[in-house]
């Protein structure tokens, strides 16, 4: 899988422009999923000596990106996805996600079983709801009175 990762809130605490500390297992999960053959692709709003900052730090805990901002290079055949900042992944790492940043313990799981987040309450059995409750979309658009 080709998965782009934010750096700010992501793999370290949100500290933009400084660097914050590491979020505990960030740097040795995507170590772990780079080893499994997935493609990482750091995706940031950081730019010039800031995002130098930020790949300098991931480089000094033997962490290396397949790209930086851009697509892979072995998608880059034509010049269509050199216009875009539009990083082309089949999944994304970011801290301001919907529902906010799972533990890493959570996200290896989630990309190793490919599961959704419902797929891993279930599959974990820590469901926070109880089995009766209906899910946030039915709540949220069904029939009133339910």
């Amino acid at each position: 899988m080709i998965i782009a990762v934010d750096f700010d809130g992501t793999i370290v605490e949100h500290r933009y422009p400084s660097i914050g500390k590491e979020i505990p297992f960030a740097i040795y999960t995507l170590k772990k999923l780079q080893a499994e053959h997935n493609i990482l692709i750091l995706w940031t709003a950081r730019e010039g000596r800031l995002l130098q900052e930020a790949i300098d730090f991931c480089r000094a805990r033997g962490l290396e990106f397949h790209a930086v901002n851009s697509n892979q290079p072995d998608d880059m055949q034509d010049d269509s996805f050199r216009a875009s900042r539009k990083i082309k992944a089949d999944l994304y790492i970011d801290d301001r996600n919907l529902g906010g940043l799972p533990d890493w313990g959570v996200i290896y799981d989630m990309v190793m079983h490919r599961w959704t987040y419902d797929e891993y309450l279930r599959a974990t059995s820590h469901s926070l709801a109880p089995a009766s409750r209906p899910g946030f979309w039915s709540r949220l658009f069904g029939k009133k009175g339910q």
